[in-house]
């Protein structure tokens, strides 16, 4: 039994906010936040749009995508939904708070019918966390062979943009791919496909670290209070940045380890898209090459769970991923959490 990555989608907002746009309002500039960052812009959703509304777009995109490659141009979006077993959607930024899930409504908006629906919050790993629950669903029932797996973010909508330091790092987009169930080929092809191995870590220790204080039950709003700034994202870089490189290290270690391969054999490694000094770091300690890492934050800055599948999304479209590609994905966020995963295209 394989779980294989069959296709993919993502949804990026119109509206384009280049950091010369940003030092308009705050004292920065292009060549700082550059530098530091490695962003240039990010993409803003519009105050219509919500979480959901981007992640059913890519997920529309990704069945589109198999309606394509399948050749069957009279099956319908809708018809090719209701193949689809389950729906998991990673997001920090949901449409509401607590229930009902942003899953849900993607579900009922994509006319799933046949599907069950949850959310995860993991933070930016959340979309790993996601393929790899995904992918123990569908092995653990016979029945269950298709799952969308999305990333989906509004952080424009939690990033308080008087902050100069957090507020250039954050972009809104989302990114889905549509796994499934096959079986070992019969016709000599490789045997080795799908996802091979996943890594899923936590520390709690860290929860401080990046953080959206407000609103939940330990700092509930009440009747009264006076709201004078919305729940905002909080994040301590220098911690962020020291688990990060960390985790990357390790997990890229413990992948290769696990599979018995040298860094060589992956055409690509794809890490969440949150800074190019974190992933440069990480690959100095590892001897791997920049140009190992696909990159796209330039264009998108940190847009959460969703940095990895839209980076997959541009991997795919672009002609740049060959079947039997292996290639890494790997993930660090809120929580503290952390993972990878080595799949085969």
């Amino acid at each position: 039994m394989i779980i294989e990555i069959r296709a993919t989608g993502k949804a990026i907002p119109s509206t384009r906010l280049s950091n010369d746009d940003l030092a308009k309002t705050l004292d920065t500039n292009d060549e700082w936040i550059t530098s530091h960052t490695g962003i240039k812009a990010r993409h803003i959703a519009d105050e219509a749009t919500a979480c959901s509304d981007l992640a059913l777009e890519a997920a529309r995109q990704a069945l589109a995508l198999v309606i394509t490659q399948e050749g069957t141009p009279e099956q319908t979006i809708e018809d090719a939904a209701l193949t689809v077993d389950l729906i998991i959607l990673g997001t920090a930024t949901p449409d509401y708070h607590g229930c009902p899930s942003t899953a849900c409504i993607v579900q009922d908006k994509l006319g799933a019918r046949n599907a069950f629906a949850m959310d995860i919050s993991a933070g930016c790993t959340g979309f790993i966390y996601g393929i790899e629950t995904a992918a123990a669903l569908l092995a653990y029932t016979p029945s269950r062979k298709r799952a969308l797996v999305i990333g989906s973010e509004i952080l424009s909508r939690f990033t308080d943009w008087h902050d100069r330091k957090s507020c250039v790092l954050f972009g809104d987009g989302a990114g889905a791919v549509l796994l499934e169930k096959t079986f070992e080929p019969q016709d000599g092809s490789p045997t080795k496909r799908g996802i091979l191995q996943t890594i899923l870590g936590a520390d709690g220790s860290g929860a401080e670290h990046i953080i959206i204080r407000r609103g939940g039950s330990r700092s509930a709003f009440k009747t009264g209070d006076f709201i004078d700034v919305p729940p905002v994202l909080e994040m301590n870089g220098q911690a962020v940045y020291n688990f990060a490189v960390k985790s990357i290290t390790e997990t890229i270690e413990k992948l290769l380890a696990a599979e018995n391969i040298t860094i060589d054999a992956v055409q690509w490694i794809v890490p969440h898209q949150a800074n190019r000094r974190i992933l440069t770091a990480a690959g100095k300690r590892l001897g791997i090459p920049e140009e190992r890492f696909f990159l796209n934050l330039d264009e998108y800055a940190n847009t959460s769970a969703a940095s990895i599948p839209i980076a997959l999304d541009e991997l795919n479209r672009g002609g740049k991923l060959q079947k039997g590609d292996i290639i890494m994905i790997i993930g660090f966020g809120g929580g503290l959490t952390s993972g990878g995963s080595l799949i085969v295209w």
